[in-house]
């Protein structure tokens, strides 16, 4: 073997090397046109609101709930919400929501994101002093921030108002429809993308 055939050789089979480990480094996963997609976050939070009853007390409310934030687009997407509040209310009343509607993210900057949102659904209340439980329409506007604190986890906070028509309800009483109202933080994990 000669000087020129250990030439060719080293040098083919480097450039053969350096075909093969670029290959890797010019794929594409994703076409940059089209966008991150469609994701799923699920998440935990602690809820602070005032009660709405008694009228015009200024009860304070708290209580635990899930979300799950379905992001069908950059800006739009879809939100179910389960509230449950049973710390501190008026003689043991407890105050449950269960909510969905549309959300649309308003600002992004980054890691933070700002959004709105109008959910509605049911609302369940339970009466102190065995005056029974009762349902209404809850209607929930609301808003807050996000802040993204990886690929997979975000913290954010929000402000909701309810609205429940048709509440409390009470034969010969003046009507007085009850209107949650509070804040929300909590923590959610994306699930897919």
């Amino acid at each position: 073997m000669n000087a020129f055939e250990n030439i060719w050789g080293i040098t083919c089979a480097s450039v053969l090397l350096g075909v093969f480990l670029q290959l890797p480094g010019r794929a594409q996963v994703v076409p940059a046109a089209i966008g991150p997609g469609k994701s799923l976050w699920v998440g935990a939070e602690f809820s602070d609101f005032s009660a709405s009853f008694p009228y015009q007390s200024g009860q304070r409310i708290q209580g635990i709930g899930a979300f799950a934030d379905l992001h069908l687009k950059p800006r739009l997407g879809i939100e179910g919400d389960a509230q449950f509040m049973n710390l501190g209310g008026f003689e043991g009343s407890t105050e449950n929501t269960y909510l969905a509607g549309p959300r649309m993210f308003v600002l992004s900057s980054g890691k933070l994101q700002l959004f709105g949102k109008g959910l509605v659904g049911v609302a369940t209340i339970h009466y102190p002093f065995q005056i029974g439980n009762a349902n209404y329409l809850a209607i929930g506007p609301g808003g807050g921030v996000e802040w993204r604190l990886d690929n997979h986890w975000m913290l954010r906070a929000e402000y909701e108002y309810q609205f429940w028509p048709n509440s409390p309800g009470y034969a010969n009483l003046p009507d007085h429809p009850l209107t949650p109202n509070g804040f929300r933080v909590g923590i959610a994990y994306r699930v897919f993308r």
